[in-house]
Parts: structure tokens; sequence; C-alpha cells
């Protein structure tokens, strides 16, 4: 008997953690058949944006960690809830992530750190009553009212020097210069958060790195339905049908060098990852600076497409405007456990709880975290890895005076050991050290101020065939810079398209539970 579906194709374009859930609701709700799901990703490997390669040789590379949210992301658990675990059978993704944050949950000792290399007490939020007028104000204000405005337009410069901003700042990735609205939505999102900021114990870690623990499950999960992976392959353009509506009939792919059409029949569908935060990435080495690249195929897809079309949002919002939007991080891999153990002492983090640690008056604005180790499911036990940024990588060092974009691996270990007044050791630290830098152009380029018509809807007006599902698209209410934006952009993208009568997990309003409240005002003025 011939199903619903069967003359249908879906095509995907992007290979990241929002393709692979929208492939696994068209399996799991819609019945849809497998071989007639395409994702097409321009690099060789899944994962987009979580990612986690490379060996206990040349070293392991994270171009960002995500910190999940066991409230807040209700999409994602839900969705993880049905797919099973790689190494627990009879668990699910979602149970085997509980588990190990139950037994190692997160709890930071030392979350910021001053230029004496002594642990700030952070009890306090550091508000004045402007502050806290400024901020109480910012979230009654709608945001159409407050349009492009920054955050450093709203409040004023003593914000900036609190511990809350400090916190919140390293916590989401957040610049004085990026969208007030995005904070705004932020400071909703996670209203729970802020009575613990300081402490970061709502901070759901996963097992290993997200491509081992979250991407790597979800791969396995679709391929015995026969979901097709294209890999090495890039979509550059599409062509819509003439009139006021928004119907692909083609998409333009380039292969081993060769340019194709794929013809789109009525029926099939077109799912986009428009544009990306961790797209131009470089990485450098112990020796070399990584360098800082341009626009790639996924902006430059968007462009196209937005130049075509009414209604497909304005990429110039967030791709033109790199020295807002770049920072730069680093993944360090050590050969034995001297740095982690002069961490634990220093912090008196327990090993492997994830807490993150900012040096709040580091010019670079630097902060590692040092995760459970194994980090990677290949990780041989006495070899140790941990992560961290630089959130003004044009700014000259504390120790070592260059910009930290023009520094080697070697120089911004360095700088790590300066901050943390550890020089005495610093042999025996850089011994085994190997820190591999990567400069990020567009990382928070979805936090640039814009309008909401910059960013275009998950399902567009006037679609009948064509989705986004990136972090450049727009859910009212929810947040960018997330798991859960891509899972819920995902979810919406498919049951939208295909006319599926099923609830989209609702986003919690934390801002309306008065215990909440309560706890957040009394936190405003610790």
């Amino acid at each position: 008997m011939k199903k619903e579906h069967d003359s249908k194709q879906v095509y995907f374009v992007g290979g990241g953690i929002a393709s692979l859930a929208g492939a696994a609701y068209l399996v799991r709700d819609c019945d849809f058949p497998g071989e007639n799901i395409h994702i097409i990703e321009e690099m060789p490997i899944l994962g987009g944006s979580n990612d986690g390669a490379g060996n206990p040789e040349q070293g392991y590379v994270i171009r960002g960690g995500r910190m999940l949210n066991d409230e807040a992301y209700e999409n994602l658990w839900e969705l993880l809830g049905t797919i099973p675990s790689i190494d627990h059978p009879g668990m699910s993704v979602r149970e085997e992530i509980t588990a190990f944050d139950n037994a190692n949950p997160t709890h930071s000792n030392a979350r910021l750190i001053n230029r004496d290399g002594q642990v700030e007490d952070v009890l306090s939020m550091g508000f004045d009553m402007a502050d806290r007028l400024a901020m109480g104000k910012l979230i009654i204000t709608p945001e159409d009212t407050l349009g492009k405005l920054r955050i450093n337009d709203w409040f004023a410069p003593h914000f900036f020097q609190t511990n809350f901003w400090y916190m919140w700042a390293t916590t989401f990735a957040f610049q004085p210069w990026h969208s007030a609205v995005e904070f705004k939505r932020y400071m909703l999102r996670f209203f729970h958060e802020f009575p613990r900021i300081q402490t970061l114990e709502g901070v759901t870690r996963t097992p290993y790195n997200q491509y081992d623990s979250i991407i790597l499950p979800l791969h396995r999960y679709l391929e015995p339905f026969g979901v097709d992976f294209t890999l090495k392959c890039t979509v550059t353009d599409l062509d819509f049908k003439e009139g006021d509506g928004i119907t692909v009939t083609r998409m333009h792919v380039r292969r081993n060098g060769a340019d194709e059409v794929i013809e789109i029949r009525e029926g099939d569908l077109v799912i986009v990852t428009n544009g990306s935060m961790t797209e131009g990435a470089d990485l450098g080495s112990m020796t070399c600076a990584p360098k800082l690249n341009g626009k790639g195929s996924s902006w430059h897809l968007w462009e196209n497409i937005a130049a075509k079309k009414p209604r497909l949002g304005n990429p110039s919002s967030f791709n033109e405007h790199v020295d807002e939007s770049k920072w730069e991080s680093f993944t360090v891999t050590f050969q034995d456990s001297v740095f982690f153990d002069l961490m634990e002492k220093f912090t008196r983090n327990r090993a492997g709880t994830g807490a993150l640690v900012t040096f709040k008056d580091s010019s670079w604005f630097m902060s590692v975290v040092l995760a459970f180790q194994p980090h990677f499911r290949n990780q041989p036990e006495h070899v140790k890895v941990f992560w961290g940024y630089g959130l003004y990588p044009d700014n000259v060092g504390d120790y070592v005076k260059k910009r930290m974009c023009d520094c080697t691996g070697e120089e911004i270990m360095q700088e790590l050991i300066g901050h943390l007044h550890f020089q005495e050791h610093q042999e025996s630290i850089m011994a085994t050290a190997n820190c591999i830098p990567c400069m990020m152009p567009y990382i928070t380029a979805q936090f640039m101020p814009r309008l909401n018509s910059d960013r275009p809807q998950v399902v567009p007006e006037g679609s009948t065939n064509l989705a986004f599902i990136s972090q450049f698209c727009e859910i009212p209410d929810d947040v960018v810079f997330t798991e859960e934006y891509s899972v819920r952009a995902a979810r919406i993208a498919i049951y939208t398209l295909l006319g599926i009568n099923r609830p989209v997990e609702p986003i919690h309003q934390y801002q309306y539970d008065v215990r909440t409240l309560f706890s957040s005002f009394v936190t405003s003025f610790r």
C-alpha cells in the first residue's frame, strides 16, 4: 500500500542539530520514509556547530561548548527522550545525560578571579538602584519599542562593572554592544537561573562533548531508517516559482567541483539552515595564530535567496559586523594531569564539574572550563582536555603584550598561566600542553542588534515548501545560541509544512512564577 509521503522528498540544507532533529521528527512523528530525507552538508562530517574532533597525538578541538539547561530546553529533552543511548542499552540519551549530570553536578566555587589571582566573593550581584530600575524597565518594555537598541544604550556604565554582568556575559557570551532585545529575552527565559548564576548549578552537562553525546546518537538513530546523508556538498542557490508566494522549484548544489541542479517537485520540502555562527572558523596551533576568515556558503546562500523574495530576512544585520561578532576560543590537550591538579586545588572545584572560571580583569575577558574527563570518546585516561575563550580578541594581553588574535597557542597558555599566577609551575604545565586556538568571526552574530523582520519566520508567510531552522530564524520569546532554539525551529518547520496536529513543547514562563520572582528580587539586593 502506498503511504501518504512516499512520493515526497525533504531536503535539509546543513547537517547540524536542527536538520538531524527535523529528520528525527519526520520518521518519528510523520511516518516519513527515511530514504526520502536528504541532509546536505558542506563539511565532511555532521554536527554543524556541535563539534568535537581530534586525537591525543595532534590535540583535540572544540570550537564551542554548549551549556544545557534542565528547565528551559523543553523540546530538546523531549526529543532526546526518544533517542537511544549509544553506551547504555535501554536508556535514552535524555536519561543518560540526566544520570551523568546528577552524578557530576555543576558547582562553581571560583566563578570570578581578579587581577591578583584571587577568587572573588560573588554572592552580591553588585547592583546599584539605577541598575535595578533599568533591569526592571527593560523586562517590561515591548520588543518593538526597543528595536535595534544595544545593551549599553540601555544601561549606565556602572552596570558593566557589576559581578552580575561579568557572570551573565561570560555564561552566555554577551557583549555590551549586543542587542537589548536578545538580552531581555535571556533574562526572561533564564529567570530561574538568576538567583544561582554565581554557582552555575543550573548548567546541565553532557557525558562527552556535544558531538559525541548528542550528534552521534542522533546520527545512529537515523541511519537504520535509510536517511540520505550527502556530505561535502554545498547548496549555492534556490530558484523560486514566479509570483507573490514562496515556492522553491530548484536547488543549485556544488559537488566534487561540479555544479548540479536538483528539481524540487510539488510536495517536496526545502528546509534551510540560513547563516552559521561557526562559519569561517580557523584553527591555529602552538606556533601559529588563527586567521580571520570571511563569509562562507551559508551566508552567501541566504544573501542570494533574500535578494529574490521578500520575507526571507536581512542577513546583513548579522554578517556585516565581524568586529562585533567575533571572538576566539582555544582547546588545550595535556598528556598528564599537572594543570588539572593545580586548578582543582586553586578553585576548590571538584574535578570535572565543568564550572566556568572567568578572569574578570583580563584584557581579553578570558574564561576557561575544565569538563569531566574523558571529554572525547577516544581520549585515553592519562590525557586531559579543557576549553577556554576570550571575548575581546583584539585587545593586547596583560602578560603577553600582543592581541589575542595574533597569539599562538603557546602565547595564549602563557597569558592564562599569568592570570592564574602559576608561573612557578609554568615549565611543568607547558611540558605537554597543546593549545589549539580558534578564531570565529560570526560566533555571536545572532546577538547583533536587529529588527524582528531581519530574521525570517520558521515558515515565512506565503511559503508552500520552504522553512528556516537556524539560529537566524525568528521564534517569538525564545533565545538564540542554544540547542533548544535549533530543535524547536525544526519541530515547528516539520509540523507546519506537513500539517501535523501535534503540540510543540511550550516555553516555560518562569517570570510569572511567584517564587522565582521573589527569589530574583532578593538576589538583586544581595
